[in-house]
């Protein structure tokens, strides 16, 4: 009891007088650390429920700023908070939430040459991020190091939970043991995501790494939840540990290669450019009758455009379609943008099927022409 002031008494009652949790399981809280890796969609409720749980030390690494899209499901974050850092902004308002326990911040992305140095410093890690790299590289991390890595997955309406390396379980190679091409799977800044969704799987990360640090209920180690928003359905699948997934040296803590021109085996794709926002800048400065295609929706056209540029929506964007809008010159050059470059990129490829020999994908779309700070009306 001496462990615990006045003020954390009263702060966790309901922890204290709960059956088979009690002042134990507050004290192994206490004394235990857990990184969260991304302080987005996932991140958020992570970082709120094992707060105000009473982690002992919660560690953030982001390197991301406030965007007011974020707010739709990143509930830790206030219009107000638009363009600041993520790991600031959450660290204030855990702080401001519980005050008892420590926050520590890594404003970076994570990366082969900080994986080591930071995991190495927290108990278990808690995988709130994004893409494919990142989530590979977590997990080799984890097993190299001997961490239990508690993961969570989101898309559209379904989400996946899991707990890999526990106790030398399964890992996350299990589940995926190759990773897929960059567009198997688009970015939720692509095909959207239901902003309740990632606030339920997050909750149930939480609810993982709390049962790990004290011992309680049962880990979701060699199972993986699959949740269907649209028909409120939970659903469990095995998940059997590949012993080779185990030997993870050291030198092989390599990032994952996984590009936005990969390809399907035996598509060529050498008509295709990546191009930069300013390579976009002074196409059109040499050739003002370029021909620059949007492929994103009507209504993301309502907040923000490049101009002059043709309006194909990417559900819209066949061969018949092509070929009544843009001119049978399949010499010219065509630029195609979307959001994030992942649909502009579908397009280009039936643009290659179709003959065009010039065709530019602009890279990261609006969001890095915006990062840029570039006009929207070119010329």
């Amino acid at each position: 009891m001496n462990s615990f002031n006045k003020k954390e008494l009263e702060f966790y009652q309901r922890h204290l007088m709960l059956e088979g949790f009690g002042i134990s399981s507050q004290d192994k809280l206490k004394n235990s650390s857990v990184l969260v890796v991304g302080a987005g969609g996932l991140g958020c409720p992570v970082l709120q429920y094992l707060t105000s749980a009473g982690v002992g030390r919660v560690g953030i690494i982001d390197d991301d700023c406030v965007e007011i899209s974020n707010l739709q499901r990143q509930f830790l974050y206030h219009v107000g908070d638009v363009g600041q850092l993520k790991v600031k902004v959450a660290a204030r308002r855990l702080m401001e939430h519980n005050p008892n326990v420590e926050i520590e911040t890594f404003v970076e992305r994570l990366s082969v040459g900080n994986v080591k140095g930071i995991f190495s410093k927290f108990d278990i890690i808690v995988d709130g991020s994004d893409n494919f790299e990142t989530r590979y590289l977590i997990n080799d991390a984890c097993v190299l190091l001997g961490k239990t890595l508690v993961y969570g997955a989101i898309f559209k309406f379904n989400g996946q939970v899991s707990v890999f390396n526990f106790n030398k379980g399964p890992t996350y190679r299990c589940l995926f043991p190759l990773p897929p091409g960059a567009d198997a799977l688009p970015s939720c800044a692509e095909v959207g995501v239901l902003g309740v969704l990632p606030g339920i799987i997050g909750s149930l990360q939480a609810l993982e790494a709390i049962k790990i640090l004290t011992g309680v209920g049962t880990v979701m180690s060699g199972k993986v939840l699959l949740y269907d928003a649209l028909n409120q359905q939970f659903s469990k699948v095995s998940l059997k540990l590949e012993e080779k997934n185990l030997d993870i040296a050291d030198l092989e803590l390599n990032p994952v290669d996984i590009s936005c021109t990969q390809a399907p085996e035996k598509m060529n794709l050498d008509s295709i450019n990546e191009i930069s926002p300013n390579d976009l800048v002074e196409i059109f400065n040499q050739n003002p009758n370029t021909n620059i295609i949007d492929v994103r929706e009507a209504w993301e056209r309502e907040i923000d455009l490049i101009s002059p540029s043709l309006h194909i929506p990417l559900g819209n964007f066949s061969e018949e379609s092509v070929l009544e809008l843009l001119p049978v010159d399949f010499s010219g050059e065509i630029t195609v943008y979307c959001k994030a470059g992942v649909r502009s990129m579908e397009a280009c490829k039936v643009l290659s099927h179709l003959g065009y020999k010039k065709i530019n994908n602009l890279m990261g779309g609006m969001i890095n022409w915006q990062a840029e700070n570039l006009p929207v009306e070119l010329g």
